[in-house]
């Protein structure tokens, strides 16, 4: 195995740039603490759930740059970055990773403002007279 993985993950509008090496486990993303950065437990649970999956818990620092987006954008391109760059690091976490869909981008992405419309499809009110 190489000594740094990358890999790039992404969600909406949020890009992670993922850098996966073994360590104990330390999380560090946008040079904070995984806590301290995503103070939704929630969304540290998604980060973190590649590697619960392929039970590696523990065994790889991880060190993300993420951009873009929301928190929640966010946490699904750590997540997608994770599973890719764990891919790298042995091809038989295909089956699990991909079983739990953390392989799939999400496409779901939000939809553009259009001409004549306040928002996406919402309309002006109308009145007949």
């Amino acid at each position: 195995m190489a000594e740094t993985i990358s890999a790039t993950g992404r969600r909406k509008n949020a890009v992670a740039r993922v850098r996966i090496a073994p360590g104990s486990g330390n999380i560090s993303i946008n040079g904070k603490d995984l806590s301290s950065y995503f103070m939704n437990p929630s969304l540290e649970q998604e980060v973190i759930a590649p590697f619960r999956v392929t039970e590696t818990e523990g065994k790889f620092d991880l060190v993300v740059n993420v951009i873009g987006g929301g928190l929640s954008g966010q946490a699904g391109a750590c997540r997608h970055g994770v599973a890719r760059a764990l891919l790298q690091v042995d091809e038989n976490f295909h089956t699990p990773l991909k079983k739990a869909g953390y392989l799939t981008r999400d496409p779901r992405m939000k939809e553009r403002r259009k001409y004549g419309l306040k928002k996406a499809r919402k309309a002006p009110q109308f009145s007949k007279r």
